[in-house]
C-alpha cells in the first residue's frame, strides 16, 4: 500500500470518527431524554442535596442518565448544585435540563388564613416550603427579632396577614419571618395607620380586636357591625366582655388549643378570672391576638360601623347572624331567647 492511499485511509477512518463524536455530542446536547409520560415532572432540591441526590431523583424521569450526568460536569453543575423547585418539561434534551436546574428556580405560591397560633402557622407553611416546622417555629418566637422589631410572644402573629404571597420553595424560616414582617409594615399603610390613631389603638390593638370580631361572627357582612358594639364598649371604658377570649383564656390554662368550648360557661369565666385575656374581668384590650384574623376582620375594626349598639347575641332565626341591642333589658329579651333555643340542644 502507498503512502497515499494510507494516508486518505486514516483521513477517512478521522472523518468517521469525527462523525461518530460530533453525534454522540450533538445526542447528548440536542437529544430528547426524558422517559415520563406526564407532560411535566417535578423536582425539589434542598438546600443540602449534591449532585448524587439530583441524580437520584432524576434517574428515573430520564431515558440516559449517564449522559445527563457527562453534560452536567463539563457545564459545571455538578459541582454547583442550586436548590429549589424545578420542572422538568417532557421532551427537553439535557441541554435544556441541565440550563434549567443552574438557572429556572419556579415561585411558588403560598397561602394561609385563620392559622390561630404561630404553632399552626408553623405546620401549614411547612407543607409549602423546604423549611420544617421547627425551623419556622424558632424563627418566629426569635426573641432577639421580637424585640428588635417591637413584638413579643404574645403579639407575634399580628405580623402574620392571611393571603397568598409568592416565594422560592427553599425559603429558611428566618427568609419566611423576616417577610412577613415586610408584608406587615406594606399592609400598614398611612391610611391604615391613620384609622388606628384616630381609634387609639396600635396596629396589634386593633389586630386583637379584629381576633375577637372574628371568632364572634363567620358573616363578613356582619363584622363592621361587631367591630362598631366592641369599639363602643372601648370608647366606654366598658370591659369587653367577650366569649372568645375566655375560651382562649381557658385553652391556655389548660394547654390544650384544641379543646371545644360549645358554650362558655361561668365555670369557664372563673376558672381563667386572673387571666388578661378574660375580658370579662380584664379591662381593655387583651395583651394580643386570640386568634389570626383575616384581612375582612382587620379593616372591619378600621372602618367600623358607628352606631349605639353595646350588645349582641346570635340569632336563632337566622343563624350565622346576630341580634343586637342598644341598652341592657333589650338584649336580655334577646339573650332569653337565644337560652331557651339553646336549651333545647344536645348541649
Amino acid at each position: 500500500m502507498n503512502i497515499k492511499k494510507l494516508v486518505v485511509i486514516i483521513a477517512l477512518l478521522g472523518v468517521v470518527a469525527g462523525g461518530i463524536f460530533v453525534y454522540r455530542i450533538y445526542n447528548i446536547l440536542f437529544e430528547p431524554n426524558t422517559s415520563f409520560n406526564n407532560e411535566e415532572a417535578h423536582l425539589y432540591i434542598g438546600s443540602i442535596d449534591t449532585f448524587d441526590d439530583v441524580k437520584e431523583q432524576l434517574t428515573p424521569l430520564l431515558k440516559d442518565i449517564d449522559a445527563f450526568v457527562q453534560l452536567a460536569e463539563k457545564k459545571g453543575y455538578a459541582s454547583n448544585v442550586k436548590p429549589g423547585y424545578y420542572i422538568i418539561k417532557k421532551g427537553m434534551n439535557n441541554n435544556d435540563i441541565v440550563n434549567t436546574l443552574r438557572v429556572n428556580n419556579i415561585p411558588i405560591q403560598i397561602t394561609f388564613n385563620n392559622q390561630d397560633t404561630l404553632e399552626k402557622l408553623a405546620g401549614r407553611i411547612s407543607t409549602q416550603i423546604e423549611a420544617d416546622s421547627t425551623e419556622l417555629l424558632e424563627a418566629m418566637y426569635d426573641a432577639e427579632f421580637l424585640k428588635e422589631n417591637g413584638f413579643t410572644k404574645a403579639t407575634a402573629l399580628a405580623i402574620y396577614i392571611p393571603n397568598t404571597y409568592e416565594f422560592f420553595w427553599n425559603t429558611s424560616g428566618s427568609e419566611f419571618r423576616n417577610r412577613m414582617l415586610k408584608e406587615y409594615n406594606l399592609f400598614w399603610n398611612e391610611d391604615r395607620l391613620n384609622k388606628a390613631k384616630a381609634l387609639n389603638l396600635t396596629p396589634v390593638q386593633v389586630v386583637t380586636v379584629a381576633s375577637i370580631v372574628q371568632k364572634e361572627t363567620a358573616k363578613v357582612s356582619e363584622r363592621k357591625r361587631v367591630a362598631g358594639v366592641y369599639i363602643n364598649r372601648i370608647k366606654s371604658n366598658w370591659l369587653l366582655g367577650a366569649d372568645p377570649t375566655v375560651i382562649f383564656a381557658y385553652r391556655k390554662k389548660i394547654g390544650d388549643d384544641d379543646f371545644v368550648i360549645k358554650r362558655v360557661l361561668n365555670k369557664h369565666k372563673d376558672a381563667t378570672s386572673t387571666s388578661p385575656y378574660n375580658t370579662y374581668y380584664a379591662s381593655g384590650v387583651p395583651p394580643g391576638p386570640i386568634a389570626m384574623p383575616d384581612i375582612s376582620s382587620i379593616d372591619a375594626v378600621l372602618n367600623y360601623e358607628h352606631h349605639d349598639y353595646y350588645f349582641f347575641v346570635a340569632d336563632v332565626t337566622n343563624f350565622g347572624y346576630h341580634k343586637f341591642s342598644k341598652t341592657l333589658s333589650q338584649h336580655l329579651r334577646n339573650a332569653s331567647q337565644y337560652h331557651k333555643w339553646v336549651s333545647k340542644q344536645s348541649y
